[in-house]
């Protein structure tokens, strides 16, 4: 008898949640992990980033709060107190995973992993390597910050999101950022609350480059008027050590230009982690970078199986949870309840912005006919007083059958409300039938009303 009936390499979100399920199907299970349960997300991602967020609007609200009436003479920021409460959030997660695998019998097995045949994986921990088997073999191992070819991005002061995290608790006066995607905007955010002087180099002409147009314009006005330079259609060249700093050198519409720091944040997004994980001749197909996966989530090895980063064009923390219990209940002989059309995005800039589905350019290039509803807030009453500047949302649905398709959302706890939307598409729920809802007052979520209203006009009858 093999040692387990699935081995699950990588405690992240979507490792911890499939041997989680896996173990409540009766599956003997085990996880491999050679560092803290709860992946990046938990410990270099997501949930640390939240955390910084969090206390960098404490700040910011403390020192802006003169329009209300509210007047903190000497607020500071401890840079080294804020990334402790970090830790310590990140800690009590990742804690709570390993009581949960405690409680579900699910055995973590700490060290590296690496896969030379199916159904057989060597965990290397302290010098030894110790062999298991199973009957199948589910690899969530990830992503890893990506780091292009160009000179310069070794030098000293020159980050990723992670090492960013992962200790470096000082403020600077300072800081350049590669990347105007969500870890870019995100760090923006948080550094600029703080007072850094923040510098976003993009390549694309507009940040957010992803998403709706008009979020990725709007964010830029928000994040100019808190004083962050914003370079958009510049290709960096190549990064320099100074004398005061670091310099980034870039090309923008085929002009020189540099941008200095005291620091640098590469943040251009996250490549697969597959180091040492297949070292020997037993390979899968790869799709680009990433794993090719079937529908099942079955790599072209039987018995291997991958979800998450490591495999998805899509890297977030939800998707890769969804498609490890959907993964694991296949394996069980239950269907697959993932839908990857219906995957909400969300950026915890100021205000938030969340998106699902589709935007109104990618129907029209889908050949989908589409209306969209818009609400600009000027008049909603929870965002005058919350003072979060311009925040709209945008209700997109097809013309002929009037469905839901998608949804932009740029205003305070969208976060939250996306799901709504995300929910009406599960269920094909027209526009009018997600107008019945009452709202309440006074709230941010008024606006949606108001969305559906102007979307149900237009779609006319």
């Amino acid at each position: 008898m093999r040692d387990y009936q699935l081995i699950v390499i990588g405690a992240g979100p979507g490792g911890y949640m499939a041997a989680l399920r896996a173990a409540k199907l009766g599956l003997r299970t085990a996880v491999v992990e050679s560092r803290e349960a709860g992946g990046t997300c938990l410990n270099r991602g997501c949930v640390p980033t939240k955390t910084l967020l969090h206390a960098s609007q404490l700040y910011r609200d403390a020192c802006s709060g003169a329009h209300a009436g509210i007047h903190i003479d000497g607020a500071r920021a401890d840079l080294a107190e804020i990334f402790n409460y970090k830790r310590q959030i990140s800690q009590k997660l990742s804690s709570g995973i390993e009581s949960l695998f405690k409680g579900a019998k699910v055995e973590l097995l700490r060290g590296r992993a690496s896969i030379t045949e199916p159904g057989t994986v060597h965990v290397t921990a302290d010098g030894g390597e110790t062999v298991y088997t199973a009957d199948n073999i589910l690899v969530a191992t990830g992503s890893a910050p990506a780091r292009p070819p160009i000179p310069g991005l070794d030098l000293p002061g020159v980050m990723t999101s992670d090492e960013l995290l992962e200790g470096t608790d000082t403020l600077y006066r300072s800081i350049v950022i590669i990347g105007g995607g969500v870890i870019g905007v995100e760090f923006a955010t948080f550094y600029a609350d703080l007072g850094c002087e923040v510098t976003i180099v993009e390549g694309m002409d507009r940040l957010l480059p992803t998403m709706d147009r008009e979020l990725g314009q709007n964010l830029a006005q928000t994040l100019k008027k808190q004083g962050v330079k914003i370079i958009t259609g510049a290709m960096v060249q190549n990064v320099e050590q100074g004398g005061d700093g670091l310099t980034v050198y870039f090309l923008a519409k085929d002009t020189p230009g540099a941008a200095s720091g005291e620091a640098v944040l590469c943040a251009i997004g996250r490549r697969p982690y597959l180091d040492g994980l297949f070292p020997g001749d037993l390979q899968p197909e790869m799709n680009g970078r990433a794993i090719r996966v079937d529908d099942a989530y079955q790599t072209s090895i039987p018995g291997i199986y991958a979800i998450g980063d490591v495999s998805s064009r899509i890297q977030l923390a939800h998707v890769a949870s969804a498609q490890g219990v959907a993964c694991v209940e296949m394996l069980c002989g239950e269907t697959n309840s993932v839908n990857m059309d219906i995957v909400p995005s969300c950026i915890y800039c100021r205000p938030e912005i969340a998106v699902v589905g589709m935007t109104e350019a990618e129907a029209k290039e889908a050949g989908v006919p589409a209306k969209v509803g818009k609400c600009v807030m000027f008049g909603n009453a929870r965002t005058l007083i919350a003072d979060t500047g311009r925040s709209f949302m945008k209700v997109v649905a097809n013309a002929d059958t009037h469905e839901i398709i998608g949804a932009q959302l740029m205003c305070e706890h969208s976060t939250d409300m996306i799901s709504q939307i995300s929910q009406a598409m599960a269920n094909h729920l027209t526009a009018e039938q997600l107008l019945l809802a009452m709202r309440p007052h006074p709230t941010f979520e008024e606006a949606m009303t108001e969305a559906l209203e102007d979307l149900v006009k237009k779609l006319g009858n």
